[in-house]
């Protein structure tokens, strides 16, 4: 399994949006943005809908404090089109149709082999927090849908890296 040091760079990667254009993580950098990449299960889980909107709920907080909210699934187009539009979601939500986010950045997938059935093939929450170079400020993996960090949860821990930072 793919694992991270804090402070090392994370991998680059493309992969396309649900609007269709080809997003590229490293032309998202140098600014004075961090990046927080949210993995997800799709958009048939509950329990990622109502993060999904949580973290809408806190958009201007990310923004204000110069966080670029970018989600990733391996769900289909047109079930996250539909959840970007039942939800209102304003962030950008890549698709990871072949699963190259997740081998390179080490998220969990439940396979069909899995001891329990969970809704076939898919990958688990997964959490990154990048700076502005794209070097790793926090992450988080998990092997079940829950035990995520909630939105508040996120909000503290950007709150203290950039407190240690300075």
């Amino acid at each position: 399994m793919t694992t991270f040091k804090l402070n090392e760079q994370v991998p680059d990667f493309t992969l396309p949006s649900v609007t269709g254009e080809q997003i590229t993580f490293s032309d998202t950098k140098g600014s004075d943005e961090w990046q927080l990449i949210i993995y997800f299960r799709g958009s048939w889980c509950p329990v990622c809908q109502e993060e999904l909107e949580d973290i809408e709920s806190s958009i201007s907080y990310f923004e204000k404090h110069n966080i670029r909210v970018t989600a990733i699934s391996h769900d289909n187009k047109n079930d996250l089109q539909k959840l970007i539009d039942d939800k209102g979601l304003s962030f950008s939500i890549l698709m990871d149709e072949d699963y190259s986010f997740l081998e390179a950045y080490g998220v969990h997938r439940h396979t069909n082999d899995a001891p329990y059935e969970d809704h076939g093939d898919h990958g688990e929450p997964a959490y990154f927090l990048t700076d502005e170079n794209g070097k790793l400020l926090y992450q988080q993996r998990q092997t079940s849908p829950f035990g995520r960090p909630h939105v508040n949860e996120l909000r503290k821990i950007i709150k203290y890296i950039r407190k240690n930072l300075t």
